[in-house]
């Protein structure tokens, strides 16, 4: 079952969002893995600032990374943040079934609009992830806030 791994697919979207926090980057990162085998098929990280791609986020970018495939719904999204009305709405036209959130208590994304179209969520409070974005935060407060549409 998915949960015995999701504390190695939570460290694997951790490190996608640290290597998008070194390139000057937006510090979310995610992994798309096979719910019963684990293996991870695809990573991404968020590319906003390092590409000027207004739609390069995390999710959608580890999706981009997957490629083209048929098993979609035997996948699970695990991501570091919770999931914008964008990144919901591409798990939810890829019919992705999980999604394991690592933390919303700096951003709730599209949570109920996920829930209500069928997709199991996880919101794990992970307390890495909350310092991933206390730091984005503190450190880059107009980047955040350019990355929330404020």
């Amino acid at each position: 079952m998915s949960e015995l791994f999701q504390d190695a697919w939570l460290t694997a979207a951790i490190e996608q969002a640290e290597k998008s926090w070194s390139e000057g980057g937006i510090p979310i990162g995610a992994v798309l893995a096979h719910s019963k085998t684990g293996e991870i098929v695809s990573r991404g990280h968020n590319q906003r600032v390092q590409t000027g791609d207004p739609t390069a986020h995390a999710e959608v970018d580890c999706i981009r990374n997957a490629g083209r495939r048929r098993d979609w719904r035997s996948l699970t999204m695990t991501s570091t943040l919770s999931p914008c009305c964008m990144c919901s709405g591409t798990a939810m036209l890829f019919k992705i079934p999980r999604v394991v959130i690592g933390e919303n208590r700096s951003f709730v994304g599209a949570e109920t609009w996920m829930r209500d179209n069928g997709i199991d969520l996880c919101v794990l409070d992970d307390p890495r992830c909350v310092a991933l974005m206390d730091r984005l935060v503190r450190e880059k407060p107009d980047l955040w806030a350019e990355d929330i549409g404020e």
